[in-house]
């Protein structure tokens, strides 16, 4: 996630720049395009919400995972009461960032919600994260993971 993120900032949910190398690194990343004014989008952010927490807080080591939130809502101001509402404690890019607009072109967004699972290089390991999650739960993350190259000891 080094090259995808690199030179830039995310924020947490309470609002604090983090660097995207440490928070990020050995870590499958879910790329999460989104916005509060979106009906399927307010559907699916509290089963990412749950899956999330699941695999953070209820398994020991916590699995390796992250979400960063790419937003589509109208203002700034929107995308912070869409995170404060209804998001998880993961990261986002910055609403002013005009990078989102690269990321939404380079992983061919043309809808949202929708959840791209990609590898350390920003390599995509599945654009079907949300249909994923629906239909396997957790179960989803092990196959994430095999396909992510990353060595961990995560059992679910």
């Amino acid at each position: 996630m080094v090259d995808v993120f690199s030179g830039r900032l995310l924020v947490s949910k309470d609002g604090r720049s983090v660097d995207p190398e440490e928070a990020l690194q050995n870590k499958v990343v879910g790329l999460y395009f989104s916005a509060g004014w979106c009906s399927p989008c307010r559907d699916f952010t509290p089963v990412l919400c749950d899956f999330y927490t699941e695999l953070l807080e209820e398994t020991h080591p916590p699995a390796p995972f992250e979400v960063v939130f790419i937003s589509s809502d109208h203002s700034a101001e929107d995308m912070a009461g869409y995170m404060h509402a209804m998001h998880g404690d993961w990261l986002a890019l910055p609403f002013h960032d005009p990078y989102k607009h690269d990321l939404k072109k380079k992983y061919n967004i043309t809808a949202i919600p929708k959840l791209v699972i990609v590898k350390q290089t920003g390599e995509v390991i599945t654009d079907k994260g949300r249909k994923q999650i629906r239909d396997k739960g957790l179960s989803c993350f092990r196959n994430w993971l095999e396909g992510a190259d990353i060595f961990q000891n995560f059992s679910s």
